[in-house]
């Protein structure tokens, strides 16, 4: 007879000892990977629940924009949009002179960002990368203005534009505006640590003046705070209301928030027609902020990706 093969035994205990091993060995990697997708999943539904809280005052000026003064008070609130917008629109244009209004804001706003980015990037690279007497008690003067409320030069700026005669011009809002502490202090605490010293002495060795080092070696590592600045004071100057009421006494020469105000009646308000002149000027400050933005994102990543 053949004697047959002895079959080796397998230990139970050994082969579930093994594979609980593996489980053991595996569990704390998804549980980790658990823990990683739930952290994400919060992140992301907090941020959509932001943007959502961000928006809707925005879809709500739509709506009430295109809606009538019955539909804007009506009850339980109206969300979807009406049809009175073309109305609500014409009735804006009859009552303003809409287009000189516009105009005239865009040429304050635009002015007053460009003077803004020039001179306080100047004074800011200045002080940032020069030596010269008095640096230290004039940043802490400037740092010191920053505390002083703006409604406080309201009558003193009012009597030297009448002084002038600037009274009901556009000067009067584009020279105030031209520079001020906080652009300065900024970017000065950009320059100080995204410009090397040894960029600066470079340029001087190779005959550039101050202006020049500060056009070729400032400006272009300054873009994104530029860009920041520039779209901060486009849209204060566009907002701005009080100063522009008070020295503008031209209907001529009016800014659209000004000409705006005058919507309002006294004895019955046409909601309807003022959320339509609010929403006239707020989507030019959505275009500025776009197209801002993206050059204010491309500096900053370009920045990092240096780094």
């Amino acid at each position: 007879m053949t004697a047959l093969a002895p079959v080796p035994r397998t230990d139970p205990s050994s082969g579930s000892g093994s594979g609980s091993d593996r489980s053991t060995e595996a569990a704390p990697g998804g549980h980790h990977v658990a823990r990683g997708r739930l952290a994400r999943l919060v992140t992301h539904l907090c941020v959509i629940v932001g943007v959502l809280l961000s928006i809707f005052p925005f879809y709500w000026l739509v709506v009430m924009s295109t809606s009538t003064t019955a539909e804007i008070f009506g009850y339980p609130p109206k969300l979807t949009f009406g049809s009175s917008f073309g109305e609500n629109l014409r009735n804006v244009v009859a009552s303003v002179d809409l287009l000189q209004a516009l105009l005239n804001t865009v040429i304050v706003s635009g002015a007053c960002a460009v003077l803004v980015m020039f001179f306080d990037s100047l004074a800011a690279f200045a002080f940032a990368k020069f030596d010269f007497p008095g640096k230290k008690p004039l940043f802490i003067l400037l740092i010191a203005t920053m505390l002083v409320p703006g409604s406080l030069s309201l009558v003193p700026s009012f009597i030297l534009m009448s002084e002038i005669g600037w009274v009901g011009t556009l000067q009067a809002l584009i020279v105030p505006g031209a520079a001020n502490a906080f652009g300065i202090f900024l970017l000065r605490q950009m320059a100080a640590g995204s410009i090397p010293d040894e960029l600066i002495e470079s340029a001087r060795i190779d005959g550039a003046g101050f202006f020049t080092t500060y056009w070729r070696v400032g400006v272009p590592l300054l873009r994104g705070g530029l860009a920041f600045l520039g779209i901060f004071t486009f849209i204060s100057a566009w907002n701005d209301y009080v100063w522009p009421l008070i020295v503008l006494v031209n209907p001529e020469r009016q800014t659209l928030q000004t000409a705006l105000q005058n919507l309002n009646s006294l004895y019955l308000t046409d909601y309807g027609m003022v959320m339509a002149g609010a929403l006239i000027s707020v989507v030019p400050l959505v275009g500025v902020f776009i197209i801002g933005s993206r050059h204010f994102i491309a500096n900053i990543a370009a920045g990092a990706i240096k780094g």
